[in-house]
């Protein structure tokens, strides 16, 4: 009898060993650095998949852990193991769902098409899966703007950090959200519609903030005045939607017979042409009083603005003497 429990002591004692050394301490270098785990998966999957991979020493020494601890809910995602850690570590990386993320930059003035091609280069997710999404459900902020057709204008510009094959709706409804955030912030609350497609338009056509009241106050004038607002990127916009923008501007574009065509037909197009950020958004809601109506590219950086039709053509000769040719050189403001 004494030397059954000595054995059952013996025992005991090598189990506890085996599992303090199992949960304690770490494997090594997992053979796979990423480890991805499917929803519906089961906790015993999760193990054997985890032991597989190299991020732990023994599944049945996870599950044990898993069971003691009232069996928590572990969170699908692709975690990063590249880093030597414990089976405890581990599992409370899993628990926490801390997943590996990706770094996502996305600049002002993106459209909805770049957004879909950086995040498709993250590997987030599908760029075609991304823009059949935001092309289609609006759901997102029709509260805000019941004329919206796409998400377009609401992606707003941030990095963001992101898991791998996150889904086209986590991924704009994380976008939408910071835009209600910073609209709430300087108190876009009226014609929100109207302001963030006006936005777009300034966001586009000057990258210096200090231009940008003066850019949307020249756009109002001519709405105003109901004179063409002839801006190229609106223009180019309407090329991308049809599937057939090159990278260069061409006479078919100028014709093209779309909303977009700000050359073609007068007023604001029908929606945002990108994604503007806080100082464009800005400007839209208080553009600077003048009587500018027109400016172009002075090859320094930054726009010459006119009054008058013979002034501008002047300032466009200059910017053409900078040996730039076609309908940029004019940046569709005649």
């Amino acid at each position: 009898m004494k030397k059954l429990f000595a054995w059952f002591i013996l025992i005991c004692v090598a189990v506890a060993g085996w599992l303090i050394f199992s949960l304690t301490v770490p494997p090594g270098a997992a053979s796979q650095q990423l480890v991805t785990l499917k929803p519906h998966t089961t906790t015993r999957q999760i193990a054997a998949q985890l032991e597989q991979a190299g991020a732990i020493r023994s599944a049945n020494a996870f599950l044990l852990y898993h069971y003691t601890l009232g069996r928590r809910t572990l969170k699908a995602g692709e975690y990063d193991f590249s880093k030597p850690a414990n089976t405890v570590t581990v599992y409370g990386h899993i628990a926490r769902g801390e997943v590996s993320s990706h770094g996502v930059v996305i600049p002002e003035g993106f459209n909805m098409f770049d957004v879909a091609n950086a995040l498709d280069e993250s590997g987030v997710c599908k760029k075609a899966d991304f823009l059949n999404y935001v092309r289609t459900d609006v759901s997102l902020i029709s509260d805000l703007d019941p004329e919206a057709r796409t998400l377009e204008g609401y992606l707003f510009p941030d990095t963001y950090n992101f898991g791998v094959s996150e889904t086209p709706h986590t991924v704009a409804a994380t976008m939408v959200k910071r835009f209600r955030q910073e609209a709430t912030k300087i108190g876009l609350t009226e014609n929100i519609h109207r302001t963030v497609t006006m936005a777009s338009i300034v966001e586009k056509e000057t990258r210096l903030d200090s231009e940008r009241p003066l850019v949307a106050g020249v756009f109002e004038n001519r709405l105003t005045q109901h004179i063409g607002l002839a801006t190229d990127p609106a223009v180019i916009y309407a090329s991308l939607l049809r599937g057939k923008f090159d990278g260069t501007i061409r006479q078919s574009d100028l014709a093209l017979d779309s909303p977009y065509n700000t050359y073609k037909y007068a007023g604001l197009p029908p929606g945002p042409i990108a994604n503007p950020g806080v100082t464009a958004l800005q400007a839209a809601m208080h553009p600077t009083r003048t009587d500018y109506l027109y400016f172009v590219a002075n090859n320094a950086g930054g726009h010459n603005f006119a009054r008058t039709m013979e002034e501008h053509n002047r300032n466009v000769a200059e910017y053409r003497k900078g040996h730039v040719t076609g309908p940029a050189a004019n940046s569709g403001k005649h």
